[in-house]
């Protein structure tokens, strides 16, 4: 089993090249990872493309939810959005926070972070900033923000419980998230579980559904809700990268599953405001 560190460094090499990647090429295949697919196409993305904000050079088909259609976003919020990519839920968000609200974008990848810039200045938006950094320590200051967002993001992060208590953080007393990821329920085949190629490419990288709301419970975040659940079906011509023909007949006659889920919490404001009795 490769380290922590090591997989994060997969995790930056393969998007790295994803930025790199067609739209079609990342949609046909687990979160772009390469193992593309000749059953089906967009696997787990949904569609963007009716969305206010919508810009088709930033969406390179990765996402495994619309998270910026729940997140609750008003005219003048401040939006974080982990794991940025070349910057499509930026520029949603943006769509919804206005000319008074700012929108930040964090990614570990270069490329990423290249990309979402060269599409911000063709946008001319001057409230949109890409930032370099890893989400398990933000470069943001605490309080900061009234949203937070990411689509198939913590998926990836070796250390999901870090990048949970980073989210309370950063966020302002009473600000909320809505973030898109895939969990499971029951136990992925060991050789999914232990390949590096399919933990860049999101599924081996998973928790448990149950273990990974208990996260963000832990962390102090309330009224914990699942906004939205799919299933997702990995085909055979991916699957048969990683187990033989008997091995996926007992996956898919297992209790194992793979969702996508969009989870929406908050972070309490304890704050004592005039009027509302408790003074």
């Amino acid at each position: 089993m490769k380290t922590n560190e090591e997989l994060k460094q997969l995790v930056k090499e393969k998007y790295s090249e994803i930025a790199l990647q067609d739209k079609e090429t990342n949609m046909s295949s687990c979160c772009g990872s390469g193992c593309c697919s000749d059953e089906v196409y967009n696997i787990m993305s949904e569609d963007y493309t009716k969305l206010e904000g919508y810009n088709s050079d930033a969406d390179l088909g990765l996402g495994c939810g619309l998270p910026t259609e729940f997140a609750k976003i008003k005219k003048g919020d401040t939006v974080i959005d982990l794991g940025s990519g070349a910057g499509n839920d930026c520029f949603v968000a943006r769509s919804l926070t206005g000319d008074t609200g700012k929108v930040i974008g964090i990614d570990f990848t270069e490329a990423m972070i290249n990309k979402a810039r060269e599409n911000a200045e063709k946008l001319g938006f001057n409230n949109v900033e890409f930032r370099y950094g890893d989400i398990e320590k933000m470069p943001v200051t605490s309080a900061v923000a009234d949203v937070i967002v990411s689509n198939c993001v913590l998926n990836l992060v070796p250390e999901k419980q870090n990048v949970i208590k980073e989210m309370y953080r950063v966020l302002k007393p009473g600000g909320h998230f809505s973030i898109s990821d895939i969990v499971l329920a029951g136990e992925l085949p060991k050789k999914m579980k232990q390949t590096a190629k399919m933990y860049a490419g999101c599924v081996s990288g998973a928790i448990q559904k149950d273990l990974y709301l208990k996260y963000i419970d832990e962390a102090g975040f309330e009224k914990i809700t699942i906004q939205k659940e799919k299933v997702i079906t990995i085909p055979d011509d991916i699957l048969k990268n990683y187990l033989s023909a008997s091995e996926i007949e007992e996956f898919k006659n297992s209790a194992a599953g793979i969702y996508s889920i969009t989870v929406y919490a908050e972070k309490p404001d304890y704050s004592c405001n005039p009027g509302s009795g408790c003074c």
